[in-house]
């Protein structure tokens, strides 16, 4: 069996989109996905499955679509995926800066275009490594994040309502549940 992470976009947000983890935790155990764990009240959601990739994500769709249609966006990937993506994590990644965030690309994302778009980005006081899994963006200081590329410019590109965001501390928690199966 392997462990997989599935990160929803857009779920209970400002009183939207509203999912209760613990029903959704039943129904992912009902749908046959084995040790079925979330973290937190924003979509964040852990299992087991020898399924294949591919169908897990039909899998989801599927369900989704009839269950919660408000979710149009996820992220899903095996252990061995995120392991694979924080190992190659630049230093800055683990130094203190003002604010770090990984932007999870969600399934039938064009990355490729993502990645164009953002590096034509005129960064101010930020940095940015583009993984498999996502983009980890670091903002160097608090007094000019207002001014930064991540502030200014992308909530503003048609691809921000696919990307799922987490903070680097929700991901480094992801890293040890995915770990802890």
């Amino acid at each position: 069996m392997k462990n997989y992470a599935i990160l929803l976009r857009g779920v209970n947000v400002g009183g939207k989109n509203k999912l209760v983890m613990s029903d959704l935790r039943q129904q992912v155990t009902d749908m046959g996905f084995v040790n079925v764990k979330t973290y937190i009240n924003s979509g964040n959601l852990f299992f087991q499955s020898d399924c294949f990739r591919r169908s897990i994500s039909s899998q989801f769709e599927q369900f989704f679509a009839g269950h919660y249609p408000f979710v149009q966006h996820f992220s899903l990937f095996s252990q061995e995926e995120y392991e694979k993506d924080y190992q190659e994590l630049p230093d800055w990644w683990h130094q203190d800066l003002a604010r770090k965030d990984v932007l999870f690309f969600t399934e039938k994302m064009d990355k490729e275009r993502v990645i164009e778009r953002i590096t034509s980005f005129s960064l101010r006081d930020e940095v940015i490594h583009f993984g498999e899994l996502g983009i980890y963006w670091g903002k160097y200081t608090e007094v000019e994040y207002l001014k930064t590329s991540y502030h200014k410019q992308l909530i503003k590109e048609d691809f921000y309502r696919q990307v799922t965001i987490r903070k680097s501390k929700t991901a480094e928690k992801i890293l040890r549940l995915l770990r802890n199966g």
